[in-house]
């Protein structure tokens, strides 16, 4: 799905770049577009792109404080300075991976929503515009 809205996204754009047809067609698709944009049906799925965003995104400071909690604790551990030192990285390279994880997992699951919810904006979009067209 991803692949599809970004083809027709960038056909779009290359269409209103790359155009011939002047600035009266420019303000013409232009126009068109913000008035798709500014659907009800649109904007629902925007919103809700960006609350999914949000909470996706809270997880990663989650693993951050936990990996901070981590290696200060190794690092505080009983030991000589070596000891701890070492602890403190061995700690902080687990806790790496598991932040880069986690961050990974924010990005997959918004990228996922944000693609969902643009192929349901546009289908909401395109049966707005076919109920207008044969009004």
């Amino acid at each position: 799905m991803k692949g599809k809205a970004g083809l027709v996204v960038g056909l779009a754009i290359g269409y209103v770049l790359g155009t011939r047809a002047g600035r009266e067609r420019y303000e013409q698709i232009k126009a068109q577009a913000l008035k798709l944009w500014e659907l009800e049906p649109v904007q629902n799925q925007v919103d809700k792109a960006k609350e999914f965003g949000k909470s996706a995104a809270m997880a990663l400071p989650v693993a951050l404080r936990d990996g901070a909690v981590k290696v200060t604790k190794a690092a505080a551990s009983k030991g000589t300075p070596g000891e701890r030192l070492d602890a403190g990285i061995a700690t902080a390279k687990d806790s790496a991976d598991d932040i880069a994880q986690a961050a990974a997992t924010s990005a997959d699951a918004v990228g996922d929503a944000a693609s969902g919810a643009a192929a349901k904006a546009t289908g909401a979009a395109k049966s707005s515009v076919k109920k207008k067209s044969e009004e």
